[in-house]
C-alpha cells in the first residue's frame, strides 16, 4: 500500500519502457589528465562501453539508469543481479530509520539513582542508562557527571551499573571479518559506548604515538580520551632519522590491551590510530566514573555491567543526542558502520521492544516492501554492508532512490549523502576528491561503497539539461586495485549528456589489472576515505 497522498511507485514502474537506443557517431578529444570522447550515442551503448573496461573481466556488474521524475528506465546492465554492495547498504538502513525513527528522533542516556537520599549520600546504587547514542563524547558523559555533582549527590555507597539492556549482547554483526576486530570501522555495538572525536566513531579510542627525542628511546604514547579502562603494551622503539616508520598500533583479540610495535624515526610526524575496546559498556561507564570523581563524587562500589534499571530509580541527570537529522549527516557523509548498527538495533527496539538486529532488519524489510523494493530479491544481515553476506541487485536499489523522492523526510536524508568534489568532510563526505573538474562535481550525490573486489555507487545527479537521473552502480568480483573510476565515468557521462546526446567519459587508468592489482587487499586503492581517517585521505 503507498502512502496517502504519495504516487504509487509500483504502478508507475510497472510502466517504464525499454532501453532507448540512439545511432551511434564517434568523435574523439583528449582533455588533460583523462581520456574522453564524445560521442553522439546512445546512452546504452555509452555505458556498455564503460562497463568494458579490462578491469571488469570476468567481474560483474548490475547498473541501473533512470528518470529520477517519470521512473523511466534509459539503461539497465543485470539489473537483478545480486552483489556485494558494500556500504550501499545504508543506503536502505537510513532511509528506513528517518522513516520509521522520524528525523526528530534522538537517543538519550541518563544517569538515575536507586536507594536512599541522605543528605549527599546515596545509599543505593548509581545507574547508567544508555539508549544506543553512537555520538555520545566524553564531553558529554563529563556534563552528565557535573548535573549529578549539582544534583546535590557526593557519595554513592553502592555500585555504579551500566545498563545496556536496550540493545542485545551481540557485539559484532553477521560475518564480519575477525582481523577487522581492532579497526575502528568494526567496534563492538552496545547501547552505551564513547566515541573518542566528532567523527563519533564510536567504540574506539585515539591512540597517538610521537617519536622520542633520540633513537632507542620508546615513543610517548597518548590516549583520546585519556582512560585508564585500555592498556598499553609500548614496544616501539624510535629509530634515526630518515630509516623507514614501521610503527603499528593493534588491539588484542578479547582484551584492552594495545599493543604498540615497529619503529618510528626521530622527528617524525605521530602515528594516530583508532582503536576499538573489547566490550564499550565498561568504555563508558570508565570514562563516567572518572568524570564523576572529576566532579567530586564519589562511587564506593564496583562497576557493574549490563544490570537493567529499577522502575522506582529516580533520574538525576540525562543527556539527549543530536536529532536524526543532524546524526545522518557524520553518519552517510563519512559512512559510519557503528552508526548504521546503533540505528538498526533502535529501529528494532522501537517496532518489537526488541533491540536485536533481528528485529531491526525485519523493521527495515517492511518499510523496503511498503515503498515497493521487492525484499525477497535480496539479503540484508547487517545495517552497514560491513558484512560480506549482503547481497542487493541494482535494481532494488534504484526502486528505492525512486521511491523516496516524495518522502516527507527526504530533503533531510538527501542532504546527507556526499557531495562529489566538495572539500568539506561533511559536506563531500566519501566523495570529496572524486569527479573534480567535471560536471559532476558538486552535481552527483551518492553512497559510495567498498569492500576488496566489491564497490558500488547509487545515488542523484543531473544531466546537462537540469533532468534528475537516478542511477546505481554495483561492482563485484574484480582483480583490480580500483574500479571507482568505472563508477566515476558513469556519473560523469550522464552529467555531461542531455536527452538528445551522449557525451562518454572513458574511466582512466583503463588497463588489465597488473600483478599488484590482482594481490590487491582491501588496503589498496579501491578504499574510500571512509576506511581512512582524515589524515590519510
Amino acid at each position: 500500500m503507498s502512502r496517502p497522498g504519495r504516487t504509487n511507485f509500483r504502478a508507475r514502474a510497472a510502466v517504464w519502457p525499454a532501453l532507448i537506443g540512439l545511432a551511434a557517431t564517434l568523435t574523439w578529444s583528449s582533455p588533460a589528465g583523462a581520456d574522453v570522447e564524445a560521442v553522439r550515442a546512445g546512452l546504452p551503448e555509452a555505458i556498455d562501453t564503460i562497463l568494458a573496461d579490462p578491469r571488469m573481466d570476468g567481474g560483474a556488474a548490475s547498473v541501473v539508469i533512470a528518470d529520477a521524475t517519470t521512473g523511466e528506465t534509459l539503461y539497465r546492465h543485470k539489473p537483478s543481479g545480486r552483489l556485494m554492495p558494500a556500504s550501499n547498504t545504508k543506503l536502505p538502513t537510513s532511509a528506513a530509520a528517518a522513516a520509521l525513527l522520524g528525523p526528530d528522533y534522538r537517543f538519550s542516556t541518563d544517569a538515575l539513582a536507586h536507594g536512599k537520599r541522605q543528605g549527599s549520600v546515596l545509599a543505593g546504587d548509581l545507574y547508567l542508562r544508555g539508549s544506543g547514542d553512537p555520538t555520545a563524547l566524553a564531553a558529554d558523559y563529563d556534563r552528565l557527571a557535573a548535573d549529578v555533582a549539582k544534583s546535590g549527590v557526593r557519595t554513592v555507597t553502592g555500585r555504579l551499573v551500566a545498563d545496556d539492556t536496550r540493545f542485545d549482547d551481540q557485539r559484532l554483526g553477521r560475518s564480519w571479518a575477525a582481523d577487522d576486530e581492532s579497526s575502528y570501522y568494526s567496534a563492538q555495538i552496545s547501547a552505551l559506548t564513547v566515541a573518542p572525536d566528532t567523527d563519533y566513531d564510536s567504540g574506539t579510542v585515539i591512540v597517538e604515538a610521537f617519536p622520542g627525542a633520540a633513537a632507542g628511546e620508546r615513543p610517548r604514547i597518548a590516549l583520546s580520551p585519556r582512560t585508564g579502562y585500555v592498556e598499553i603494551d609500548n614496544r616501539a622503539r624510535t629509530v634515526a632519522a630518515g630509516e623507514r616508520d614501521t610503527l603499528a598500533v593493534e588491539r588484542v583479540h578479547g582484551t584492552n590491551t594495545i599493543a604498540v610495535t615497529g619503529n618510528i624515526p626521530v622527528g617524525a610526524d605521530p602515528t594516530k590510530e583508532w582503536v576499538t575496546v573489547w566490550e564499550p559498556t565498561g568504555y563508558a561507564a570508565a570514562v563516567f566514573r572518572d568524570a564523576l570523581a572529576d566532579h567530586g563524587v564519589r562511587v564506593v562500589g564496583r562497576t557493574r555491567l549490563g544490570q537493567a534499571t529499577p522502575k522506582e530509580a529516580k533520574p538525576l541527570a540525562g543527556h539527549r543526542s543530536m536529532p536524526l537529522k543532524d546524526l545522518l549527516v557524520p553518519f552517510m557523509k563519512l559512512s559510519n558502520n557503528m552508526h548504521a548498527e546503533a540505528l538498526t538495533k533502535a529501529m528494532g527496539y522501537e517496532a518489537t521492544g526488541s533491540g536485536s538486529w533481528s528485529a531491526g532488519l525485519a523493521a527495515i524489510d517492511g518499510f523496503l516492501k511498503k515503498e515497493g523494493v521487492d525484499s525477497g530479491k535480496l539479503r540484508q544481515v547487517d545495517g552497514s554492508g560491513l558484512s560480506r553476506m549482503n547481497n542487493f541487485p541494482a535494481d532494488q536499489l534504484a526502486k528505492l532512490l525512486l521511491s523516496v523522492r516524495d518522502a516527507p523526510w527526504f530533503a533531510d536524508w538527501h542532504r546527507s549523502l556526499p557531495v562529489a568534489c566538495d572539500p568539506d568532510r561533511f559536506v563531500g563526505g566519501t566523495l570529496r576528491s572524486r569527479m573534480c573538474g567535471t560536471p559532476a562535481a558538486l552535481n552527483a550525490r551518492a553512497k559510495t561503497g567498498s569492500l576488496t573486489g566489491a564497490s558500488a555507487l547509487s545515488g542523484y545527479v543531473k544531466d546537462a539539461d537540469g533532468r534528475e537521473l537516478v542511477f546505481s552502480v554495483v561492482l563485484n568480483n574484480y582483480l583490480a586495485s580500483s574500479v571507482k573510476s568505472i563508477e566515476d565515468a558513469i556519473v560523469v557521462t550522464l552529467a555531461k549528456s542531455t536527452s538528445k546526446e551522449t557525451v562518454l567519459t572513458r574511466p582512466q587508468q583503463a588497463q588489465s589489472p597488473s600483478r599488484t592489482e590482482r594481490a590487491a587487499d582491501s588496503g589498496g586503492a579501491d578504499v574510500e576515505c571512509s576506511w581512512r581517517k582524515p589524515q590519510q585521505c
